[in-house]
């Protein structure tokens, strides 16, 4: 039986490490590329059947450098930081793996709402400092409960259904935003705008799709309620920055946590990371060991595919 070279693209810690090694066999080797080493990246898909794809976008120049490629594989949900008409044009599977990283998402996601609402990263960085009893009484008047809130979420797959009960649980309002209202979901379904306009706290929880890209513009921030909070684990292109950036200093929003960003890694300048009302993260609200121990074992099933001819799971193309 042939052995197949695949590329896992991604920084691999120690524990990561260990699980690759765990996952390779006498079909299948594992060769991990930190995504800034570029020149060890097309080095090894000069002889690559398979890429474990994370972040760094698979661009039609990586493709290229590949010419035994044969699956693209997606640690993750979104697809579009794959060149997925390069893909196409040379016959390569590309699958992505819904649901592996979704409990992560909605446990980070739940932090974030938490921590802008709290102002926990303002009190960390002023306690750390010694300053943590001096701090202007006047930020105790911009801090609060997700009880009595309303929550909206926008989108409503995996990760939604796993944070919506919880936020239940603690006493908060839910309603949700999706292409239908869902038979099954007790939650209160509304248009986006009505949504917008009715939730004290936003969470997005979809793809970013040529309709999605800019979803939330400055005509979306004007009509949000003055004090509400926005929370980011899906995709940083569905929030214009800039009004965002404006939002946030000059209202309604109160504050925001934001795990993404229209550009990745976030650029040092980037106006958003000088206010003290937003909560950061670097797009690791789906790294976990859990996560990762999930998904390496849907990307070695997909590549055993290749071998045996078997059904992809979660193909895109």
């Amino acid at each position: 039986m042939s052995k197949l070279n695949a590329i896992f693209h991604y920084s691999a810690s120690p524990g990561i490490a260990e699980r690759l090694r765990a996952a390779e066999n006498d079909w299948l080797g594992i060769d991990a590329c930190a995504e800034a080493d570029d020149s060890r990246l097309f080095e090894l898909l000069a002889e690559a059947e398979v890429l474990w794809h994370v972040l760094k976008p698979a661009t039609a120049e990586v493709i290229a450098a590949a010419p035994k490629l044969r699956l693209i594989q997606k640690i993750g949900v979104g697809v579009n930081t794959i060149d997925l008409d390069a893909a196409k044009a040379r016959g390569i599977v590309v699958c992505n793996m819904p649901g592996t990283n979704s409990q992560a998402v909605a446990e980070a996601t739940l932090l974030l709402m938490l921590a802008a609402l709290r102002r926990a990263a303002q009190f960390h960085d002023a306690t750390r400092q010694g300053a943590g009893w001096e701090m202007e009484a006047g930020i105790f008047d911009r801090v609060g409960e997700l009880a009595g809130r309303t929550v909206g979420l926008v989108g409503y797959g995996a990760v939604a259904s796993r944070l919506a009960p919880v936020l239940r649980a603690l006493g908060a309002r839910v309603l949700y935003t999706a292409t239908a209202a869902k038979a099954e979901v007790a939650d209160e379904w509304r248009e986006l705008d009505d949504l917008l306009a009715e939730s004290d706290v936003i969470s997005l929880h979809l793809p970013q799709t040529d309709e999605t890209t800019g979803l939330l513009d400055a005509a979306a921030f004007a009509r949000m309620k003055p004090g509400a909070v926005l929370v980011n684990t899906a995709r940083g292109g569905l929030v214009d920055e800039a009004a965002l950036h404006d939002a946030l200093r000059d209202g309604p929003l109160l504050a925001a946590g934001l795990d993404v960003y229209t550009e990745e890694p976030v650029a040092p300048d980037n106006p958003l990371l000088a206010l003290e009302n937003v909560v950061l993260m670097p797009h690791v609200a789906w790294l976990t060991p859990e996560t990762f121990q999930r998904s390496i074992a849907v990307a070695v099933a997909n590549s055993r595919c290749l071998l045996d001819g078997g059904e992809f799971q979660h193909r895109v193309i």
